[in-house]
């Protein structure tokens, strides 16, 4: 090869670097994924071919092509379901069956349409503009096992793309009963599931504990944990809100 071919290529790999930092960029915009595609096929494995982009790359290998999981709805600027503006994601699934239940139609598996690739990237590219901070898993049950086993490599695509926004996840289980020992919310993969969860909102729906004051949840007995803070304390640590709004002084 030229020697300016060998040279233009070494400085490409390091712009990837550059770029996969995200004290640098917080996350990489599509056009990078591209030249990441273009310039090292170690760095196009790692990050751009896992995310096969919607602009045009179809290299990558990121997702299945059979989706085995179905999804109710998709809610784009939502600002009900966490901190900030987000794209929530409702997977279809659940078991639990709460009396009361907001979205009921979703406890069927097959209610909704297929969780293909092509939604994937459309809830991808939705997670990159600077004002929408993270993405929200809600259900039907996103714990129930089958929906974990599908969620996990897309939730490992969103923490690589844009390692700086959160992911909120909500179940009807209870962390320390049914996630964290052996029960509906748990099978070979909920351990490195949970690693990817920023705030995770647990326990049922209860009617008699509804509380319409209450921000991101339903009724009083469901906790908003944080994950990160969980993890590094070996027990529950409970997600702090803003001051303003935990005592409705608004």
């Amino acid at each position: 090869r030229h020697p300016a071919f060998a040279r233009s290529r070494r400085l490409a790999y390091r712009s990837t670097l550059r770029l996969r930092d995200p004290a640098n960029s917080g996350h990489l915009r599509p056009s990078q994924l591209l030249m990441l595609n273009l310039t090292d096929k170690r760095v196009s494995r790692d990050v751009g071919s896992r995310y096969d982009a919607a602009k045009g790359n179809r290299r990558g290998a990121g997702v299945r092509k059979g989706s085995r999981m179905n999804y109710s709805e998709i809610k784009y600027c939502d600002i009900a379901n966490g901190e900030g503006v987000r794209t929530s994601l409702f997977v279809s699934g659940c078991r639990r069956h709460c009396p009361n239940c907001f979205n009921a139609v979703a406890w069927d598996f097959g209610y909704g349409a297929p969780f293909t690739k092509e939604v994937r990237n459309e809830i991808l590219e939705s997670l990159a503009p600077g004002y929408i901070n993270g993405l929200s898993l809600l259900g039907g049950e996103p714990f129930e096992p089958e929906n974990q086993r599908e969620l996990l490599p897309f939730v490992k695509n969103v923490k690589v793309l844009y390692p700086n926004k959160t992911i909120w996840c909500y179940t009807g289980n209870n962390l320390e009963h049914e996630i964290w020992q052996p029960g509906p919310g748990r099978c070979e993969v909920t351990d490195e599931f949970l690693q990817y969860i920023d705030v995770l909102v647990d326990g049922d729906f209860v009617q008699d504990q509804y509380d319409i004051s209450l921000r991101f949840r339903g009724s009083s007995n469901q906790r908003l944990i944080d994950m990160n803070k969980t993890r590094a304390a070996g027990r529950v640590i409970l997600w702090q809100d803003d001051p303003i709004f935990a005592d409705h002084s608004m």
